[in-house]
């Protein structure tokens, strides 16, 4: 950006506005004037800004001046109350050149008041001025230390052994990174640039931006009696205060004004929520349930997972079916039952036809008719009879006919084995099935919300897991993010406590795509109606964010760290989700698979 410093300050307010102003993109400022310009909206963006300092403000020299200037009444003298701007310096410079350039033709006794020969300003060819050779002469002998710096001119009248500064935009305001000059040409400090210490945080207050969500951060219900931080709770207002004590700072929790977590406008470039307030400078350090994700991380910096995580689905909890009248055929299933039906007829058949062709079930009987008497062979196992002496066997009862034929009783002896068993595992699973109310979940899985119409199901409006959804590249979530963005009416909310009471409203027809933490910890509160199904979609963690390069992304990270290892985080996490619950030990049943399970 080669131009004055208020042009520059425009064209960053417009780089900032169209999202030009994060990782990636490098400004440079062309003039000699870094530190004159207001730069504090691209501050926090994550771009490279650096430019060049002609004025040093660590020089006694120009802070003795400095020290004058601004006791000067401003009245009298505007801009007393700022620092001198670079060019107000090299007009003061000149004005020392031509006062010593000036004496120094005193000492010669050059006169150069006389009016002859001034000459004629539009003549053709231009006649020059008879002293104005004497006075590029007295000004190429000046050699003086000025506001900018040493003042020495070549004999073509051009200024050398001079130093400009090479400045960068940290996120704590500009700072030197190095020098040029003729000789060393340009110089960089390596330990300036990947400085990042917390000296001189102590005596600041750090401004920690977060997010009203249960159970990370919740407003105590007699908030009026408190003041700042008093008035919150909750998982990440005892971590911010753990943070703090081991990173020894003062903080002021700020709730975001927006409400959101921080995306991106697919036009305007801009960031919204938590985000937006950590690289528009108007937060230090974010303390709440955020994701870290690759976009996000292109912008700030972020620390290690403080809570590991990911995407799970909320439904409705089922109403509890009571037993019915059919309720004791549950204990098996019904491909069991018709086998079973199938082999107490192939049995009764079996034994019909082996009680048919062995000599041994056949018997005589008289029948008298009249004065006549006759013998007749009968047999008793006729397919009625079978079919009866099976059943009785089945259920266990004595019957008045038997089989005499080996044959016949070995088919007999498998039947009643066969029965034993079954009925002894029907038996052992019988009493658990009468008395253990059972739920009958819609769905089971993602796969079952794929691939049906009838249940809807959405995401947080501006999230990670929106986000999620939108940059997938599998089958499964890329079907599910075309339903998503096409649904009508929107199946997105705005706050995740409007997603939980919309599933809780829409008896079983809506469904709820979050992080399985709040999952969790949903389940745990009042009225105990929803629950978790399924695993997880993928495995993420929540961070601290900082703004990038600020000097407290490397002490927070150690402090995270420390508290993971002292087992703080684990104990946070148990106090504000199970040791507060509301819904008892059996939670809200969630309906999660052994091998579907997955950690945090």
């Amino acid at each position: 950006l080669d131009c004055e410093q208020d042009k520059v300050k425009d064209i960053l307010d417009q780089v900032v506005t169209v999202g030009r102003h994060v990782k990636g993109y490098h400004y440079i400022i062309a003039n000699l004037g870094f530190i004159d310009g207001d730069l504090s909206k691209i501050q926090y963006g994550g771009a490279n800004v650096s430019g060049f300092q002609i004025v040093d403000f660590d020089d006694p020299m120009v802070a003795k001046f400095d020290q004058g200037w601004e006791a000067l009444e401003e009245k009298e003298y505007p801009g007393a109350d700022s620092k001198i701007r670079y060019t107000s310096a090299l007009t003061y410079d000149a004005v020392q050149v031509m006062t010593e350039a000036f004496q120094y033709l005193h000492k010669q006794r050059i006169d150069f008041t006389r009016r002859a020969n001034t000459g004629d300003c539009l003549a053709n060819p231009a006649v020059p001025w008879a002293q104005g050779v004497e006075i590029e002469r007295a000004l190429k002998q000046v050699h003086v230390e000025g506001i900018t710096g040493n003042i020495q001119f070549d004999q073509h009248g051009k200024r050398v052994n001079y130093s400009v500064s090479i400045m960068e935009l940290k996120s704590n305001g500009p700072v030197k990174i190095g020098y040029w000059n003729e000789v060393d040409k340009m110089v960089v400090n390596k330990s300036d640039i990947f400085s990042n210490d917390t000296t001189g945080m102590e005596n600041k207050t750090v401004i920690v931006t977060t997010i009203l969500e249960a159970p990370y951060v919740m407003t105590k219900k007699n908030a009026d009696l408190f003041v700042d931080n008093e008035r919150y709770e909750g998982y990440c207002v005892d971590l911010a205060a753990e943070i703090a004590k081991h990173c020894g700072f003062k903080y002021q929790l700020k709730i975001v004004q927006d409400g959101k977590y921080g995306a991106r406008d697919a036009e305007t470039k801009i960031w919204n929520g938590m985000v937006g307030e950590l690289v528009y400078g108007k937060a230090d350090i974010a303390v709440a349930p955020l994701t870290i994700t690759l976009v996000r991380e292109e912008v700030i910096d972020f620390s290690k997972p403080f809570m590991s995580l990911g995407i799970s689905i909320m439904i409705k909890k089922p109403q509890k079916s009571k037993p019915g009248v059919f309720s004791f055929l549950d204990p098996l299933a019904y491909e069991i039952w018709m086998c079973i039906v199938f082999a107490y007829i192939g049995v009764s058949v079996v034994l019909f036809l082996v009680s048919r062709f062995s000599p041994y079930e056949w018997h005589t009987e008289e029948y008298e008719d009249g004065q006549i008497q006759t013998n007749e062979s009968t047999n008793e196992f006729g397919i009625f009879n079978s079919l009866w002496f099976s059943l009785g066997a089945f259920m266990r009862q004595g019957c008045d006919i038997s089989p005499r034929s080996l044959s016949g009783r070995i088919v007999g002896g498998v039947w009643w084995f066969f029965t034993l068993i079954i009925i002894s595992s029907y038996t052992a699973n019988l009493a658990a099935f009468l008395t253990v109310e059972r739920m009958v979940s819609p769905i089971e899985s993602a796969e079952d919300l794929a691939k049906q119409t009838e249940i809807a199901y959405g995401t947080l409006d501006s999230g990670s897991t929106k986000e999620f959804f939108r940059r997938s590249k599998i089958a499964l979530f890329d079907k599910m993010w075309t339903y998503m963005r096409s649904a009508e009416p929107s199946v997105f909310v705005k706050t995740t406590a409007e997603g939980v009471q919309r599933v809780r409203k829409s008896k079983g027809k809506y469904a709820y795509l979050l992080e399985s933490t709040m999952n969790e910890y949903i389940e745990q509160r009042k009225p105990c109606d929803t629950m978790k199904v399924g695993g997880n979609l993928d495995s993420k963690g929540y961070g601290i964010a900082t703004p990038k390069g600020s000097s407290l992304g490397n002490a927070v990270n150690l402090a995270v760290l420390k508290l993971n290892e002292q087992g703080l985080l684990d104990k946070l996490k148990n106090k504000w989700w199970y040791d507060k619950g509301e819904c008892g030990s059996g939670g809200g049943d969630s309906k999660v698979s052994p091998s579907e399970q997955t950690d945090g």
